[in-house]
């Protein structure tokens, strides 16, 4: 799981986008959201928190968010997150059969690719492992909780703590079976989740 992941954004992200979703993943885990919840919520609550704090420490910083896309691979030395691609130096510029410059090298990498496409399929592929570990997803928000079950080939339950919740994204909360178990593939993953309860009006006196 990456920061990305922790923020529930792309890696196209603008910075932006990214504050923004930070800042509202925060205010959910506001202490006056939490007064009064239960222990195991306000555990998760401080597990987000930090895991929140230090995704922005990573991404809002433009020269470590640069150096951490190196690192995970979203980004190669010295280039953008997409690799460049040929164009023609000037506007009328042809190459030998009469097509725009760059036009056959972009032939030839579209050839390459179909058959590289064409050779992957064909090639075999490892089965997926029978027996998985389960992955722990306390103290993630739902997007988060959805991608790292998925990525673990597991299916996913949940189960809602809160009786009247904001319409706002859950936060995983405890999780059945525990972290770490080794469970079939496809099996599934029980999570109790908690969202911030709906204020409730004052009675009329």
């Amino acid at each position: 799981m990456t920061w990305y992941d922790v923020l529930d954004v792309l890696p196209t992200a603008r910075h932006q986008d990214v504050r923004r979703r930070y800042e509202a993943k925060c205010r959910q885990l506001d202490p006056g959201q939490i007064a009064g919840a239960p222990s195991s919520v306000i555990a998760a609550a401080d597990r987000a928190r930090a895991a929140l704090e230090a995704a922005w420490r990573v991404l809002g910083d433009p020269i470590e968010r640069e150096r951490y896309d190196e690192q995970v691979g979203i980004r190669r030395p010295g280039s953008g997150l997409e690799r460049p691609v040929a164009v023609p130096s000037e506007p009328r510029a042809e190459d030998p059969d009469g097509y725009p410059a760059g036009y056959a090298g972009m032939r030839a990498a579209a050839v390459v690719g179909m058959f590289t496409a064409l050779a992957d399929r064909l090639a075999p592929h490892p089965r997926p492992p029978r027996r998985v570990a389960v992955p722990d997803v306390r103290g993630l928000f739902m997007g988060p909780c959805l991608h790292a079950v998925a990525r673990a080939g597991l299916r996913i339950e949940t189960v809602r703590l809160t009786e009247h919740p904001l319409p706002v994204e859950g936060l995983a909360v405890d999780q059945s079976p525990a972290p770490g178990t080794t469970v079939r593939r496809l099996s599934t993953l029980t999570v109790r989740v908690w969202h911030p309860p709906v204020p409730m009006s004052p009675r009329p006196a």
